[in-house]
């Protein structure tokens, strides 16, 4: 009996410690002071042709990340969000609590564009396991206003050049390392 009410006091233990910090985590989301910038850039996938710089803020933490720009009223055209991962991979993405649709572009480590999705709001009432979630293989995310990509010519195959990040992933202050093959 005695191991039963341990068991069951370590149980209610962990999911109220988990309760405060998941209500923690979403109740402080990042402040966009806390947030780095940067201007990435936009190739041709073929000749290099330049066909769009982005004004970015960077998510480069898990809670950025989940945050992302759910806190955010609207983009201009040339503005956005660079989600960094700490490793390539395949990565899901949800419109959690968003204002304005987006095109998710997915980018491997070497800055190849590999995935474009148009993404439009879902409806208001969704759950978080209802949301639409748009996968991808990279290293980054950019997020920028819906159908930008199409605007300015972006496609899968296209280069994201990303200032102040080196080849293995880790950011140098004061070099700047397009990533290119």
């Amino acid at each position: 009996m005695r191991t039963r009410v341990l068991v069951g006091v370590l149980v209610v233990s962990l999911f109220a410690a988990g309760g405060v910090v998941a209500f923690d985590y979403v109740r402080s989301p990042p402040a966009p002071s806390e947030y780095e910038t940067t201007t990435v850039t936009t190739v041709d996938g073929n000749d290099g042709t330049e066909l769009a710089a982005v004004d970015v803020r960077i998510a480069d933490t898990h809670n950025k990340r989940y945050t992302g720009l759910s806190n955010t009223t609207s983009l201009d055209d040339g503005e956005g969000m660079l989600f960094v991962h700490d490793s390539e991979g395949e990565y899901s993405y949800v419109m959690r609590n968003m204002e304005f649709p987006l095109d998710i572009v997915f980018v491997d480590a070497d800055g190849t564009i590999t995935r474009i999705h148009h993404a439009p709001l879902d409806p208001a009432d969704e759950s978080e396991g209802q949301l639409t979630r748009y996968t991808g293989h990279g290293k980054y995310v950019l997020e920028v206003p819906m159908g930008y990509t199409n605007r300015t010519g972006i496609s899968e195959g296209d280069r994201l050049l990303i200032p102040n990040e080196t080849a293995d992933g880790t950011a140098t202050p004061n070099r700047s390392i397009s990533i290119r093959r």
